[in-house]
């Protein structure tokens, strides 16, 4: 027995819409998704490029002190003897 065949035209019209506005609210959930997802993106892209480099060291002796230390001095004590 063929269910399809049993069904009359407007009961097939009725599956139809509902089957349609069932996709069209999923259409439009991942449309919202999307917007959202896109906005986000955007903010963090923004906020990545507009930010300083944390791994940066505007003084070296210093950083190298501060990590270092004994190795540093060390290494960098005879420095001045080579002039």
């Amino acid at each position: 027995m063929n269910i399809e065949k049993d069904m009359t035209q407007s009961e097939r019209m009725a599956v139809i819409r509902e089957h349609a506005q069932k996709f069209t609210k999923k259409l439009k959930r991942n449309q919202r998704v999307r917007k959202t997802e896109t906005k986000s993106l955007d903010k963090s892209v923004e906020s990545f490029y507009n930010q300083e480099n944390i791994n940066h060291w505007t003084d070296a002796s210093k950083y190298a002190e501060e990590h270092y230390g004994d190795v540093y001095r060390q290494t960098t004590r005879y420095d001045n003897e080579w002039d």
